[in-house]
């Protein structure tokens, strides 16, 4: 079952600082994606975020934010015009989506940073995450993300991709390296897992620290955002995997120095991303040994058993969820799962097969959860 990513609906109403043990902290400071120079949106300590906004000929100004990303913040107007308003509690951890509601219009902040999601430009905001460091921009060797196009003759169009390609690539001409294929979620593009995931300093970070065998990360456009949430019964996953299979595997294994067979080479994704990485991995295991799905659906023995080839082939199944979203709590889809992931995941294990499960602690269905995902199922991957 693929889970989407959704934008926020719901409406909460600002509520001013509080007093006594709960009161909010005043040291607020600019979100650290928002526009050079710009003061608001602000996120402070505790978690909560605080919008400044200048619409002096509005009459309802609203930020599609609330607690854990979910619901909504009502702006109060000033006498010169401006709108302020604080959520009405913390943030989850993490990065957000969000965009402004002047008057039944939808627009972004112009003082945020835009991030494709929802399939538009949304603003977004960073509410600082207490183990951010496994992704913060450090003095480290960086790796290189490039943008490349390659034919697709199936679709009649050049395609683009991001290729991450570790430190020292360039300098050490004589080496090789093995791939994973990385699918961004409905609503998101090819270049959601380098912007929101920071995939490559994750990547740049575990390898500086030796904990991670350094490999080449391809994300390109999934060809889903004309599915609409609930319309998994008509998704036709063979258009995109003619794409990867056939055109753009082939194209980076012809231009990128890889280790370019099955044994070094893998495919994961995040909510639907990984829904597409279950349909393409289980139709050609005979191109995939690793497999790894983000919120985005369960690996059952049944699954495992009816796929010839996978028990022989394939090296390591993934699977990790938000903890919020398996309590089928806020952020998360209603009820979790429609199989229990845990369970499957424990089964397969019990049954003789390399099966990992992971939890992100206190996130739901949000970019903290898959940075946290990538960062644990990264180290595992091409341990020959």
């Amino acid at each position: 079952m693929a889970v989407f990513i959704v934008g926020p609906v719901s409406a909460q109403t600002a509520t001013p600082p509080q007093t006594g043990p709960a009161a909010i902290t005043e040291d607020f400071k600019p979100s650290s994606v928002n526009q050079p120079g710009q003061q608001y949106p602000q996120v402070n300590s505790q978690g909560y975020a605080r919008f400044h906004i200048v619409a002096p000929d509005a009459q309802n100004v609203k930020v599609s934010l609330g607690l854990g990303g979910r619901g909504g913040t009502t702006l109060t107007k000033a006498s010169d015009g401006t709108w302020s308003g604080t959520t009405e509690g913390p943030m989850d951890e993490g990065f957000h989506y969000y965009h402004l509601t002047v008057d039944g219009g939808t627009f972004n902040d112009p003082g945020a940073l835009n991030f494709y999601g929802s399939t538009r430009w949304e603003s977004g905001i960073e509410i600082p995450a207490h183990d951010a460091d496994f992704y913060a921009l450090k003095d480290v060797p960086h790796g290189n993300v490039q943008q490349v196009l390659f034919a697709s003759l199936s679709t009649s169009a050049q395609r683009r991709a991001f290729v991450y390609t570790p430190p020292g690539y360039d300098k050490n001409q004589g080496m090789r390296y093995p791939v994973l294929y990385l699918q961004h979620g409905w609503g998101e593009d090819e270049t959601a897992w380098s912007n929101q995931g920071h995939a490559n300093l994750i990547m740049d970070n575990l390898i500086a620290d030796g904990k991670v065998r350094p490999f080449i990360i391809v994300m390109t456009y999934g060809m889903t955002n004309e599915v609409r949430p609930g319309g998994l019964a008509s998704f036709d996953i063979k258009p995109f995997q003619t794409v990867l299979v056939n055109e753009l595997i082939p194209y980076i294994d012809g231009h990128f120095r890889t280790l370019a067979d099955q044994p070094h080479r893998a495919m994961a994704g995040l909510s639907m991303g990984g829904f597409e990485t279950k349909l393409v991995t289980l139709a050609n295991v005979d191109k995939f040994a690793y497999i790894g799905l983000l919120s985005g659906g369960t690996l059952s023995v049944e699954d495992v058993d009816k796929t010839p080839g996978f028990r022989d082939k394939v090296k390591l199944a993934f699977v990790s969820f938000g903890s919020r979203e398996l309590e089928g709590g806020r952020g998360g889809p209603p009820g979790g799962p429609r199989q229990d992931p845990r369970a499957n995941a424990e089964a397969l294990k019990k049954s003789g097969f390399n099966s990992v499960f992971y939890v992100s602690p206190n996130t739901a269905h949000e970019f903290l959860t898959w940075r946290r995902s990538l960062r644990e199922m990264a180290p595992l991957l091409f341990k020959d």
